[in-house]
């Protein structure tokens, strides 16, 4: 069995490719079974799940509304600079109650949810978008769930499968792109057999498509208006906080420019007309100094305008279209008006329409420096209108279309180098190896190559023995100065004696010339003759190998 929740998004948003893997995966002979509030019929969104004989099954195929009957649903047409004033005077006016707010653009969300926490409403606020991580949106999901009196700020992430228990209000600040995500929206209150309201903002410019939309799929929306001696104005405090806060500001901005944006690609221009939104008063209501440049909005008038010259182009002569729609910089250089003021000699460099020159050589020379390619077919192209200068501008961008199409089409990180003849070919091309083989002695290559690679390698031998050769001297020349330090200063005594253990002198400096008898040993005979000890002094050697003769010398004396 295989059950697909919200069928129509998962078919028409991108997921393909996932849902294909997962049929792959499935046995043939399966039930399949589809839910969503706004299931489609068409049989071309349902045939690659291989679906034999769908039965259709609608719960309110039969009401007289698509929306549940516990839903009351209400619209206010509100202008576009006064759309968070009245929402934060419903927030006022409302603060025991539970409500969802919904809005076209992530940017949207953040601004409100900042600046309403500012202005401490006196409710708990909340934000939910796309922008946040998963932790952080499941972290807002039980929050939210877990509380009675909330305001949670959210885009169309939050319009499909959260069931959010004791909603109040589903409030919708930015019109809905369509029936279906309205029907979403509102379908997160009055679930089951609860009781729930709905409001919808429409701008002045929005009511009559959006109305008429809501009535055609059986949506009951009923027109009010907003209470006067309610309404409070937010403006000046928005100007002070974009001020004092310049992350408010830029906030803002973003705001600004992301809803024009959405309004922009929306499909249903029936509904939503960019051209009638009042931006400068909408940049002023959320608190900003001046109105943000929007380029997408330039970017299109000048598309526009482009698509309209073309259109008039193609009606025109094959030679007129040439000159109409300059494709290289240096036509467009000269399309420009100010052409004029270029220099003398660049005008008459370009200049090809005087046939009759008064130099005889100047046509010797033009054919002289004159590219001529294969696949020029001036014949062909003069047949049309066209003449031999305009025929050989349109052949170089016909040759640059096809360079353009051979670079987009290899593969990447190859490049390209093109022949004479304007033929693509690889930077690096390989050699045959059978007629490498043919043309070249292999054994030789390979000696050679060896050759040259063992007097490299004897080389580089050479070269690592003089370095450890110097780091060995280096360190031994440090270990000797080491030494040197330690001993400064220090005068070295050796002594070397060798009198008889019998014998007991004095300590005094002069030794006596007879010894001392001691109790118990013999009489010494005075003729025994008496070696005194040599105590040689000598100031601190410079070096190491001094205080090694030195040593030497002392050991090998007759003493």
């Amino acid at each position: 069995m295989l059950v697909l929740d919200e069928a129509d998004r998962i078919l028409d948003m991108g997921f393909s490719k996932a849902v294909n893997a997962i049929v792959d995966f499935l046995p043939p002979y399966r039930q399949t079974l589809l839910f969503s509030a706004t299931q489609t019929k068409s049989v071309r969104d349902l045939s690659r799940l291989s679906l034999k004989d769908p039965e259709y099954v609608g719960v309110h195929e039969k009401a007289d509304f698509s929306t549940p009957e516990s839903l009351t649903q209400h619209y206010m047409v509100i202008d576009l600079p006064k759309k968070l004033d009245t929402l934060f005077s419903f927030v006022k006016t409302h603060l025991k109650t539970k409500a969802i707010v919904f809005m076209s653009s992530c940017k949207q969300v953040r601004f409100v949810f900042e600046t309403f926490r500012k202005l401490q409403p006196g409710v708990p606020l909340l934000h939910l978008h796309g922008k946040q991580k998963q932790s952080k949106r499941v972290e807002v999901f039980d929050k939210f769930k877990s509380m009675s009196e909330a305001y949670l700020f959210c885009t169309d992430i939050a319009a499909r499968g959260l069931d959010f228990p004791a909603i109040n209000w589903v409030i919708q600040l930015d019109c809905p792109e369509d029936a279906e995500t309205y029907i979403h929206r509102v379908g997160r209150t009055a679930r089951y057999q609860a009781q729930g309201s709905a409001l919808l903002f429409l701008l002045p410019s929005e009511e009559e498509g959006m109305v008429k939309l809501l009535e055609n799929f059986k949506i009951p929306v009923a027109k009010i208006a907003p209470n006067k001696s309610h309404l409070q104005s937010i403006q000046s405090l928005l100007q002070s906080f974009c001020f004092k806060d310049p992350e408010v500001k830029y906030l803002g901005q973003k705001a600004f420019i992301s809803y024009i944006k959405s309004i922009y690609l929306q499909k249903n221009k029936s509904v939503f007309d960019v051209s009638k939104l009042p931006a400068e008063a909408f940049a002023a209501s959320l608190g900003l100094p001046g109105t943000p440049q929007i380029k997408f909005l330039k970017k299109a008038e000048r598309k526009l305008k482009d698509l309209a010259a073309l259109s008039i182009a193609e009606a025109a002569e094959p030679q007129d279209l040439l000159k109409a729609k300059p494709k290289t910089k240096v036509e467009k250089l000269f399309a420009k008006k100010n052409r004029t003021v270029l220099a003398e000699h660049y005008t008459k460099m370009v200049d090809h329409n005087d046939s009759n020159s008064e130099n005889a050589n100047s046509e010797d020379e033009e054919d002289f420096m004159t590219i001529k390619r294969k696949d020029h077919d001036l014949e062909g192209e003069t047949a049309i209108g066209l003449n031999k200068e305009e025929a050989i501008a349109l052949t170089k961008r016909q040759n640059q279309k096809l360079k353009q199409k051979a670079i987009k089409n290899a593969p990447k990180g190859e490049k390209l180098v093109f022949d004479e003849d304007g033929i693509a070919h690889s930077m690096y091309e390989l050699e045959d190896g059978n007629a490498f083989v043919d043309t070249v002695d292999v054994k030789a290559v390979q000696k050679e190559h060896f050759d040259f690679e063992q007097r490299k390698l004897a080389q580089e031998d050479v070269v690592d023995k003089g370095v450890a050769k110097d780091k060995k001297k280096a360190k031994l020349l440090k270990k000797k100065a080491h030494a040197s330090e330690a001993n400064e200063g220090i005068q070295v005594t050796l002594a070397v004696s060798d009198i008889s253990q019998e014998s007991n002198y004095s300590s005094d400096s002069d030794i006596s010339e007879s010894p001392v008898k001691k109790r118990g040993q013999p009489e010494r005979s005075s003729n025994n003759p008496v070696k005194r000890a040599r105590v040689i002094e000598t100031d601190q050697p410079d070096t190491l190998e001094d205080q090694e003769a030195l040593a030497l010398k002392l050991l090998g004396g007759d003493f």
